[in-house]
């Protein structure tokens, strides 16, 4: 790293702890620039170039995980949140939510109340699978080494849900796919809570053909945001359906297999699989 390269690392981590330590003032573009003594226009693209989202986006992600901690931890009212948080109403808060967590702060709060989830654990090559679903289709799709954690992980994202152990059949047809049955891909339903972002990213992966492999990189420009790699990064960690989602056929442009969720031998695994078949 040359000296440029150092002080503009620097003046990244400055501002990203002063992000940190202000968020709930939600200090304007021309506020934390000029605490790194930049131009907001300099500011603003070195800052996404580094951290791979905008200073603006950045200090939402911040906000919104304050404003969760306080809703699910400290039971605090949404309005109470709200301005704990530094937004003016629970309408500025209800906008946050949708636009980072894909829900409502509300539906978040309630965690799954009302909703009736049936489970069941299947075989596949890979391994056991937990796999859960609502009426509207399959919801979680995780590979399991513990059946007792995997499903305490479950109910952790729906807290207030009713749960069933029973098979139903969109857990069938979403099974087929191990079976080599790519005729009932579409018979194939999801029910995910997304972010816009989010949904962006795995509807790119869902282009990438079985046996055939993409880099984060070439995600990132699909879906128009290249210089984005890291948050598409996140959002594919946070894929809550294996397999289905085919976040296995994401690795790093150096040729490594890079992360994964469930494991990177069994990653490795899938891939040699499907390149065979």
């Amino acid at each position: 790293m040359n000296t440029q390269q150092q002080l503009n690392y620097s003046r990244i981590a400055d501002a990203i702890n002063y992000i940190k330590e202000n968020f709930k003032e939600q200090p304007s573009l021309s506020n934390i620039a000029e605490s790194v003594h930049l131009s907001q226009y300099h500011f603003q693209r070195l800052f996404s170039d580094w951290v791979g989202v905008s200073p603006k986006k950045f200090m939402q992600y911040i906000s919104v995980e304050y404003a969760k901690q306080l809703l699910k931890e400290q039971r605090a009212t949404l309005f109470d949140a709200a301005l704990e948080t530094g937004l003016s109403g629970t309408g500025r808060l209800h906008d946050l939510f949708i636009n980072i967590e894909g829900m409502t702060p509300g539906e978040f709060k309630n965690a799954g109340e009302s909703l009736s989830i049936n489970y069941s654990i299947a075989e596949s090559p890979f391994g056991n699978l937990l796999v859960a679903s609502t009426a509207k289709g399959v919801c979680h799709m995780a590979f399991i080494d513990n059946e007792e954690k995997a499903l305490a992980d479950l109910k952790d994202r729906y807290a207030n849900a009713a749960y069933k152990q029973v098979v139903d059949k969109l857990q069938q047809d979403a099974l087929f796919i191990f079976q080599n049955d790519w005729s009932k891909l579409n018979q194939i339903k999801l029910h995910l809570n997304a972010t816009p972002f989010q949904l962006k990213v795995w509807e790119a992966l869902l282009k990438i053909p079985q046996g055939r492999l993409t880099t984060y990189g070439a995600i990132a420009k699909e879906i128009a945001a290249p210089k984005a790699s890291r948050a598409v990064g996140t959002a594919i960690g946070s894929n809550p359906v294996a397999y289905l989602i085919p976040c296995h056929r994401v690795i790093q442009a150096s040729g490594n297999i890079g992360g994964y969720s469930w494991g990177n031998i069994r990653k490795t695994a899938m891939i040699g699989w499907e390149a065979s078949l």
